[in-house]
């Protein structure tokens, strides 16, 4: 080898010596400790939102919950009062935006300020695209696009001034993949991921970390409340079989586990279970190909009829295949997460 190729080599070594400490350097300004720090929660009292809290909670930080069920609420706040935690509940409907102000408000006066927000709230219609109508895109991107704006906005002013911010997104491997019967929500959880990139991009020099968080199938108990159109009883049938699976399901606490640990190093993007992961590299190298295989996917779903517009409960959309053995995993966590009716 000439020199001129060995003198290549050692530049090319040394720029990428000093980009990995630079990255490493980075991680280290931007890790974060949640002991006593004071964490806003969308959707905390069911499902991700819930457990995420109860992670939170183990992790010594105070805690400030809203959702729209105020019984919900209070069976969360006492639960996470239970373990030890310092909680304000708050009931919120986060597409209102003066709601949202109150609560970051009454928050900020509770514990001081706010230095994590993470925006899970969420909500889940199914069914082929001819039952859906455009009040269920406009509730979706009202919930998953709108509200954690409308939250983003509440806090900034404070995490501004001490420039020092962390805010969590809870977006879905189907803002990343379009998944048929669930147009609405994918194409509300793509907005997501793009107003999370964007945001990472210029707040960051005002201190203040964003994270997307792209999960898979979670086991988090969630299908009794979606909202299911067309053959219902069909659609909650596939959708909470799916949800339940071991194998191509994550567990919500695992998943919690994960997305904390992501907010404390300050990661951009998280994408939870290897499933997920490898179903989002083959759509990005082979997007025909993806397009077509989720095309033979939608063939087995069911045909609009059914109901047709009308909406429907997952806890009244049960059949002889769901809840059944096949559904175990969901119902368990169901139960343990605030999911059902008591």
């Amino acid at each position: 080898m000439d020199k001129k190729k060995q003198d290549a080599l050692l530049l090319a070594g040394a720029g990428v010596g000093a980009l990995l400490g630079v990255r490493a350097a980075l991680r280290k300004w931007r890790e974060f400790d949640f002991r006593g720090q004071t964490v806003l929660i969308t959707g905390g009292s069911r499902g991700l939102g819930l457990v995420l809290a109860r992670e939170l909670a183990r992790e010594g930080a105070r805690l400030s919950i809203c959702a729209r069920d105020p019984r919900e609420l209070e069976r969360a706040r006492a639960d996470l009062a239970r373990r030890g935690a310092e909680v304000l509940a708050f009931p919120c409907d986060v597409t209102d935006r003066t709601q949202v102000r109150e609560w970051v408000r009454l928050s900020e006066e509770r514990f001081g300020g706010v230095d994590v927000l993470i925006n899970n709230a969420g909500v889940i219609q199914v069914g082929p695209v001819e039952v859906m109508t455009l009040a269920d895109y406009e509730e979706a991107m009202k919930i998953h696009f709108w509200a954690p704006l409308y939250t983003t906005l509440a806090v900034l002013p404070a995490m501004r001034r001490k420039r020092r911010g962390r805010i969590v997104n809870v977006s879905s491997i189907g803002g990343k993949i379009g998944v048929p019967h669930l147009v609405p929500y994918s194409a509300s959880k793509f907005a997501l991921v793009g107003l999370s990139e964007g945001l990472r991009a210029e707040l960051i020099k005002d201190g203040i970390v964003v994270t997307a968080v792209c999960p898979g199938l979670m086991r988090t108990g969630s299908p009794p409340n979606a909202t299911f159109k067309g053959q219902h009883r069909a659609e909650y049938a596939w959708f909470s079989i799916s949800d339940s699976l071991p194998v191509s399901t994550i567990q919500a606490e695992r998943a919690a586990r994960q997305i904390i640990a992501a907010t404390k190093r300050g990661d951009a993007e998280v994408i939870l279970s290897v499933q997920a992961i490898a179903a989002i590299k083959f759509h990005q190298l082979f997007p025909e190909l993806s397009a077509d295989i989720r095309g033979l996917v939608n063939r087995l779903l069911p045909a609009a009829g059914g109901i047709g517009q009308r909406r429907a409960k997952g806890r009244d959309s049960q059949s002889e295949l769901s809840p059944s053995w096949l559904t175990t995993l969901s119902d368990e966590a169901a139960k343990r997460n605030n999911e059902t009716i008591t």
